[in-house]
């Protein structure tokens, strides 16, 4: 997996100067039109260091580790430094804007629930298609957004941290209540912490690392619960058993290796727990019907 990528490498790559940049403690944060980086190349397909949210129209395609997704019309896209993606205009008229932060934009109080809130959550929703009106909506959070980044209000950092944050709640409401937040009963509650630990093992970003849990009873262990107690709850949460959430998580990033790196077979199989080649190629053929070294030549 390519290293992590700089918010300054993202810079080089789409711009032909370095943009002016904010003042220390600001968290990095910038906004920019579409148009301000039309005819860059796309970005390659990477974790970046920084969060982005974009107001896209036209038509355009999303790389992720286990998908790609098409859009068309105007849509909103949140990205975070978690997971690597890689973002491909199709259509060079596209209009729209997004902007840029660090964690350290926010306080330190909000840092952390960041991480937390549904668009920049692994596994949450983080592309919204709108219709005309909430185009619109949108746009205007945007033009507001440009429009303090430019002012020389002394405190404008603080009204934009306000204006970022009515912009993921708007985004947010568009989700039902009952997604955002799951009735808190015990079998949720273990789903939730078991999706986590999960989710936290992943992208890897070396041959060297390895995942170090990779079976419901793994898993059962760490959370201190008999494992069937975790295979229950999370049956009865999501409607799939345990070893089937992390056979597609293992197969996603296994193809995301095989697509986005140089690793051979060996490193890409012990990086994913599986300590001979030959195990790791029959998982692979089993659950996806072709060998590893098929999809690399895709």
């Amino acid at each position: 997996m390519p290293v992590t990528k700089s918010l300054e490498a993202f810079y080089s790559h789409k711009f032909d100067k370095t943009p002016l940049l904010p003042p220390v403690g600001a968290g990095d944060f910038n906004v920019f039109r579409v148009s301000d980086s039309a005819g860059a190349p796309p970005a390659p397909y990477a974790r970046y260091d920084f969060f982005k949210i974009m107001l896209i129209r036209g038509r355009h395609r999303c790389h992720y580790a286990d998908k790609s997704i098409s859009l068309q019309g105007s849509t909103l896209l949140f990205f975070n430094p978690s997971v690597p993606y890689r973002f491909e205009r199709l259509d060079k008229d596209a209009t729209g804007s997004f902007c840029l932060f660090k964690a350290a934009f926010f306080t330190e109080s909000h840092r952390q629930s960041i991480h937390d809130l549904p668009v920049f959550v692994p596994g949450g929703t983080s592309v919204y298609n709108l219709n005309e009106v909430q185009d619109a909506e949108a746009a205007a959070l945007f033009e507001k957004i440009h429009a303090e980044a430019v002012s020389d209000y002394r405190f404008k950092y603080d009204v934009l941290r306000n204006q970022i944050s009515e912009l993921m709640h708007y985004a947010m409401k568009m989700e039902p209540s009952e997604n955002i937040y799951p009735h808190p009963d015990t079998n949720a509650r273990i789903t939730s912490i078991f999706t986590e630990l999960l989710q936290r093992q992943f992208p890897i970003t070396s041959p060297e690392d390895c995942i170090y849990l990779r079976t419901a009873g793994d898993f059962a262990n760490k959370l201190s619960v008999h494992v069937n107690h975790l295979n229950r709850a999370v049956r009865l949460t999501t409607g799939k058993t345990t070893t089937t959430h992390i056979t597609e998580r293992l197969i996603a990033e296994a193809i995301a290796l095989l697509k986005h790196t140089n690793w051979n077979i060996a490193e890409i199989g012990y990086s994913l727990g599986f300590a001979q080649p030959s195990h790791f190629s029959h998982f692979f053929r089993k659950h996806t019907g072709v060998t590893p070294t098929a999809i690399r030549l895709v």
